[in-house]
């Protein structure tokens, strides 16, 4: 099969920083030997040895912590949480220093460490394996939040990650892994970070997603161009900070504006979304803006994951609901 699958644009990125710059270093659990639970990291020990690529104890609090102490002493530490829902422990190294690390010290030190974490719905998961709590890091000031929705978009934005001097959480969406394929070139070029991508133009509405939420909202405006509606969609792909500009263009053109997102709707990034569009695009709106979201609680367990998973039909009743007021 031609292309890749998100998670080997992943690889391939790794692969490629590693190639070419030597302070780069990868650890986790199960990263080394085993290539991953997800075989993210497959065959980069054997390429790049052991000292550069390995596997730690099950202690997130020990793996963020590590990552701070080599970022502020000249390596790039690409560090994996093996499920988002075990990150908690670690939220006090990135919270209390890895955030701070530049602020503390006035620019003498930063810390540019990538946190990668599988996150959210979709592979039938036991309790703590379905996390969607991207807001929590959102809200550290200091700290980028990306979340790619495509290997395209997940080979340059990691590169451009590692890159950065400064603290990135980078969250992979494990329902989209193995979704689909895209052509990805080796070619060692980044994208913009802080950056949301018009993946659609439209006219009627403006659709904004991340993640894996943004594949059913791409097959949804699908969808809505043959029943007549013609969305424009927005793959915000850095959740902090917020692209607001690309989405209030967005807004400006087409009026409305549809969020859909995995996570639970309260508090979360969509919240966010829409207060910018409330006080700063109001004008531009001709009807509430809408917010299609995970419901607020745990994320189920498998036979119920996908009645929490904001569908196809769910963010298709939204675009109608919308372009039908105002």
């Amino acid at each position: 099969m031609s292309g890749l699958t998100l998670v080997e644009a992943v690889n391939q990125a790794l692969a490629w920083e590693m190639a070419h710059d030597e302070s780069v270093v990868v650890f986790g659990e199960d990263v080394g030997v085993n290539g991953g639970v997800f075989r993210a990291t497959l065959g980069l020990q054997e390429r790049f040895g052991a000292a550069r690529v390995f596997d730690t104890p099950l202690a997130e609090a020990m793996i963020a912590g590590l990552a701070v102490g080599m970022a502020s002493q000249g390596l790039k530490p690409v560090p994996e949480v093996q499920f988002m829902g075990f990150i908690y422990p670690a939220l006090d190294q990135i919270i209390s220093h890895a955030s701070r690390l530049r602020n503390r010290t006035r620019g003498r030190l930063t810390c540019p460490m990538v946190l990668r974490a599988p996150f959210g719905t979709g592979i039938r998961a036991p309790e703590h394996h379905s996390e969607s709590t991207e807001a929590l890091f959102a809200h550290m000031p200091g700290v980028r939040v990306v979340i790619p929705s495509s290997p395209v978009r997940a080979y340059g934005l990691l590169l451009s990650a590692i890159r950065d001097p400064d603290p990135v959480v980078f969250l992979e969406p494990k329902r989209v892994y193995r979704a689909f394929r895209q052509e990805v070139p080796d070619n060692g070029e980044g994208l913009p970070l802080d950056h949301a991508f018009v993946t659609r133009e439209g006219t009627d509405a403006t659709l904004i997603s991340w993640g894996a939420s943004a594949l059913e909202t791409w097959n949804a405006a699908g969808e809505l161009a043959e029943e007549g509606v013609d969305c424009e969609v927005i793959d915000v792909a850095t959740v902090s900070p917020l692209d607001k500009d690309t989405i209030l263009e967005s807004v400006a053109r087409t009026g409305r504006a549809v969020i859909v997102h995995e996570a639970a709707s309260s508090g979360g990034v969509g919240a966010e979304i829409a207060a910018i569009l409330a006080s700063e695009g109001l004008y531009s709106l001709e009807a509430p803006v809408v917010r299609v979201a995970g419901y607020d609680v745990v994320p189920p367990l498998a036979r119920m994951e996908y009645g929490y998973i904001p569908s196809v039909q769910r963010i298709k009743d939204a675009v109608h609901e919308s372009v039908g007021s105002g």
